[in-house]
């Protein structure tokens, strides 16, 4: 039988933030637990086999979810069920939430860390995407202080990120969205709370007269790190059928689906055109709402 137990490790539990990055200082190998949904599992089946385990849930003001009309900012301590408890969250940005509530099952939502699937890495995980649509960034703590690292930046390959070993994520910023914009996301998965075979994030925005002047599909499950494509120019300023079918098209030049035990590469390539005429169109939809109900009350 599989044993399936931790291999042996040090455990720390820091009361503050200088004292963690005291406790990562030379220790190669170590890990930080914050909610910990993705790396116990590892953990648990050895396939991560850390020396040393850094707990942050003893650091205070990391639990946060602040919102303003620049975006939502969220701490590394802040539960996904924070997130999405948080009424202006869905306000200011409203792919967050329709994202969050798609991650997994409740019971995981209320103990992972929104932060912490975004530096897990994991390109069939639904935040990563997301900020990399959104153009977010993560910022990180270290020895030498704190940075930010944009979104663009922050994913490398499979289960890698631009995190440095001996730096702590600590806050992670969705910008809001824009005025006359929408989103929309929709993924597919063999079972409710499965990790999706092939998921799709739009954002849409309109100019003056109604028309598409930038529309961008984010993908999740296609890649080995979230994927950003930018339709605009394939949309020709408008969602109808015809165009709709050049976008999808033209996304798949820019990904490269891959067979594994889920799907098909040919299946999977299959669900990136029809969800990404889908979300494209209720983006589209979206927006026109959105901009509807500004005008309404103006």
């Amino acid at each position: 039988m599989l044993d399936v137990k931790p291999a042996p490790f040090d455990y720390a539990r820091p009361d503050t933030l200088e004292e963690a990055l005291r406790v990562l200082a030379g220790r190669s190998g170590a890990k930080v637990l914050a909610g910990g949904q993705s790396l116990v599992p590892l953990l648990s089946m050895r396939l991560a086999a850390p020396e040393l385990l850094v707990d942050l849930n003893g650091v205070p003001g990391l639990d946060h979810v602040t919102v303003d009309e620049s975006g939502v900012r969220v701490g590394a301590l802040a539960r996904h069920a924070d997130v999405l408890a948080e009424a202006g969250v869905r306000r200011v940005q409203p792919l967050v939430p329709l994202a969050l509530e798609q991650v997994a099952h409740a019971t995981i939502r209320n103990r992972g860390t929104t932060v912490g699937s975004l530096v897990h890495a994991d390109a069939a995980a639904e935040m990563p995407m997301v900020l990399r649509l959104l153009d977010g960034s993560l910022d990180v703590v270290g020895p030498t202080g704190r940075r930010t690292i944009a979104a663009a930046d922050l994913y490398l390959g499979p289960l890698e990120s631009s995190v440095g070993a001996d730096e702590i994520a600590v806050e992670a910023f969705f910008p809001a969205l824009a005025e006359r914009s929408g989103v929309a996301f929709e993924e597919i998965a063999r079972r409710h709370g499965d990790y999706a075979v092939v998921g799709v994030a739009a954002v849409v925005t309109l100019d003056a007269d109604g028309r598409v002047s930038e529309a961008r599909a984010g993908y999740l499950s296609v890649s080995d790190v979230p994927a950003v494509v930018d339709v605009t120019e394939e949309l020709g300023g408008g969602v109808a059928p015809e165009a709709l079918e050049v976008a999808a098209t033209g996304a798949l030049l820019d990904l490269t689906p891959e067979t594994d035990l889920h799907a098909t590469a040919a299946y999977r390539a299959h669900l990136v055109r029809v969800l990404t005429a889908r979300v494209l169109t209720a983006a589209h939809d979206d927006a026109l709402r959105r901009a509807g109900d500004h005008s309404g009350g103006a």
